[in-house]
This record gives structure tokens, C-alpha cells and sequence, in this order.
């Protein structure tokens, strides 16, 4: 939606991040992301959730640069897996492995 049009209509374009707001939504938004299991996907999710918690403030809760928080959050990079596990953990929830339903 365009700046002028959200004006006109009184209305503003949907942001996930408004919604974020605690670590039980913030990890079911994560789970419904990983169902999916698309990388580009996951990073975009995790940046939504740090922009709502302050990117500044994941930063150094996570032991990172701000600068290399956004690097590594970026669509079409590759973060190490660490990276990911304490972003994650700074974010006040963690990774869980559950078994596979399979259809029959």
C-alpha cells in the first residue's frame, strides 16, 4: 500500500512487528515459519522479531555488532548456525526438534 493511499483511506499497511510482543506469539510466529523449513524465510521472521525488540539491544544481548546482526539477518545470506542459536536466545526462545508426522 502507498504512503498516499494508507493517507486517503485512513488505514496502514499491516506490520507483523507491531505483534511481537512477547515470547510465547514470538515463538509460535518462529514455529509456523521453521514449519515451512525455507532459510530466506526464517532470517526474514527473526529480523521482523529483532526490529520489534530493538535491533541495537539484540545486538548486545546476542554478543554481536549491530551492523553484523543486520549482515547476517539479510535475505540471501548464509549465518553460521551459532549465530542463528544466539540470536535466538537473546530473543528469549530456543530451537526444539520434534518428530516428523508423516502421511500414510
Amino acid at each position: 500500500m502507498t504512503k498516499a493511499a494508507s493517507n486517503k483511506y485512513g488505514v496502514k499497511p499491516f506490520d507483523i512487528a507491531e505483534h511481537l510482543d512477547n515470547e510465547a506469539v514470538i515463538a509460535e510466529y518462529l514455529t509456523s515459519i521453521l514449519a515451512d523449513g525455507d532459510q530466506d524465510e526464517l532470517l526474514e521472521a527473526i529480523s521482523q522479531v529483532a526490529r520489534a525488540r530493538g535491533m541495537a539491544d539484540l545486538a548486545r544481548e546476542a554478543g554481536l555488532g549491530r551492523e553484523s546482526l543486520y549482515k547476517a539477518l539479510r535475505p540471501g545470506s548464509q549465518p553460521r548456525f551459532h549465530t542463528v542459536v544466539k540470536v535466538l536466545h537473546a530473543l528469549g526462545v530456543d530451537l526444539q526438534a520434534v518428530p516428523t508426522i508423516k502421511a500414510h
